[in-house]
């Protein structure tokens, strides 16, 4: 796998938001369909409705997004990185005993770089500072 995006990324990549267009040319440059997770699908779908409920986002809009994101899982754009998830939560149980009294990291931040390890992934796109922290303290490369 050449890359884990974030929900960070993910969730900019499918909005305008401030960081929309950085979102597309990380994700533009790697020229590969990007693998996602069960765990990913799920937080970047509840991200959109989170939108709306901050009024961020109407109603119409989060369809749209959704659609889109199930049209970019059905033409491969997204691909399903199936991940044996006890193996997941094991290495973010390393990874917190390691790293959050020292990072202040939350478990969801744990979780993603657990599951970009799982993956064997090398870079990690992430806009979360946390995130950053704890990808960088267990030698992946980030972007941006």
């Amino acid at each position: 796998m050449v890359a884990y995006a974030d929900t960070s990324v993910l969730l900019s990549l499918y909005t305008a938001d401030a960081n929309h267009a950085a979102a597309v040319r990380l994700v533009t440059r790697i020229k590969t369909a990007l693998p996602v997770t069960a765990f990913q699908r799920h937080e970047l779908r509840n991200a959109v409705r989170l939108q709306v409920f901050r009024k961020d986002m109407t109603a119409q809009d989060r369809d749209a997004v959704l659609h889109t994101i199930a049209a970019d899982l059905d033409a491969g754009f997204l691909v399903d990185a199936g991940l044996a998830w006890s193996a997941v939560f094991a290495e973010a149980e390393a990874l917190s005993a390691a790293h959050t009294e020292r990072l202040g990291t939350r478990g969801m931040d744990i979780l993603h770089v657990a599951s970009a390890r799982a993956m064997g992934t090398r870079e990690f796109l992430t806009f979360d500072t946390r995130q950053r922290a704890l990808a960088v303290a267990v030698g992946l490369k980030v972007k941006p």
